[in-house]
């Protein structure tokens, strides 16, 4: 057994997340063309916070993704379905490949809780961000994949794609800052002194280049390997999952999310941090850097040097915030994974690196 498994595949739906599967099959017969049943559902092992269903009918199969519960019992603007589905279809069309959507209920009175369904794109999930079992070549070519499509994402003209209302304008660091320490003060378990310490910190010292009002695109929110679906024998993405998070902000908000990896290391939180990335093929964050500033021209690896520190401690801040909510969700029973508990110990250990990274910038200042 690897140390991924409780992530692959699917499982029996748990007593906390049965729904009525007739309800839902009745739903679909009206709402999604060719939909026939008798209708089987298995959950994916992978999610933590939108559980996520594969649907089985004889003629075909779909995924469903839904909220973990009714809205009264959620936080605020969390577990946001409804958004997914929004900027998925908006991006059918684009060069970010996602999968086709088929409808989307929002209606609670049908299974309890708003839930959307898509299609089911068959393909890799890889989990372990060392890609273990692939040569050099093999690793090399799935990392620039994952650059060309996140460059991919942060050039699409959003406006043609029906999404110009997707977020606000402005101010994206200040609001972020200012939500997820809301977040975090609403899940609170156990209190953390480093994230009181940067809820101070951060809105106090955004750079200059993250307040520029013309770096705007789609952001994802949680761009990382294993919300890739590749194909199967071939380093190539065919859907980008997991857009709970998406909205319109500053695209190198998200790179820098993205490029935590090289910081954290192997482990609950699935990073490279610490391994000798040359010999295994994958790219030094620097060399990853400078490819995604040559695919979008959004800036240069010079100038992102300079506030790359901030960034960092915002990302791993905003990381230690949503791993709070998912202690929240396992103390109150909604949790969506077995997996939640470990995750949810790791909000001290982000915030701890997240308050290095921001003495680092200042520092530097």
């Amino acid at each position: 057994m690897s140390n991924f498994d409780h992530f692959i595949g699917t499982r029996a739906v748990t007593p906390g997340q049965l729904f009525d599967t007739e309800a839902l099959s009745s739903y679909l017969a009206a709402h999604l063309k060719g939909f026939k049943g008798p209708l089987n559902v298995e959950i994916f092992k992978g999610g933590q916070s939108n559980p996520t269903y594969k649907l089985l009918t004889p003629s075909a199969s779909y995924v469903m993704r839904a909220k973990p519960g009714p809205v009264a019992k959620l936080l605020p603007s969390a577990h946001a379905v409804e958004r997914e589905y929004k900027v998925m279809r908006g991006l059918q069309e684009s060069a970010v490949p996602v999968p086709a959507m088929f409808c989307l209920c929002e209606d609670e009175s049908v299974i309890g809780r708003a839930f959307y369904v898509m299609e089911f794109v068959e393909g890799r999930v890889l989990w372990d961000q060392s890609l273990p079992g692939m040569t050099p070549t093999e690793r090399s070519a799935i990392y620039d994949e994952m650059n060309r499509v996140m460059a991919a994402l942060h050039k699409v003209k959003f406006g043609e794609c029906g999404l110009a209302d997707y977020g606000k304008p402005g101010n994206y660091f200040e609001r972020q800052i200012g939500r997820w320490s809301k977040q975090y003060q609403a899940s609170l378990t156990q209190p953390i002194a480093e994230m009181d310490s940067l809820m101070q910190w951060l809105p106090a010292n955004i750079p200059a280049g993250a307040r520029d009002p013309g770096m705007v695109s789609i952001v994802h929110g949680d761009f990382r390997l294993d919300n890739l679906l590749f194909h199967p024998d071939q380093p190539r993405v065919l859907a980008v999952l997991d857009w709970e998070l998406s909205t319109l902000g500053h695209p190198l908000a998200d790179f820098s999310y993205h490029c935590m990896a090289w910081h954290i290391p192997p482990g609950t939180f699935r990073g490279i941090g610490g391994l000798d990335v040359a010999s295994l093929g994958i790219p030094t964050e620097a060399e990853y850097i400078a490819r995604y500033c040559a695919r979008t021209g959004l800036t240069t690896p010079e100038a992102l040097k300079a506030d790359w520190n901030f960034y960092l401690a915002y990302n791993l801040f905003r990381l230690a915030a949503i791993l709070q909510g998912i202690a929240k969700r396992v103390e109150a029973g909604t949790a969506s994974s077995a997996q939640a508990v470990s995750s949810a110990a790791g909000a001290p250990v982000l915030a701890k690196m997240a308050w290095d990274f921001a003495l680092k910038a200042q520092a530097r200042a």
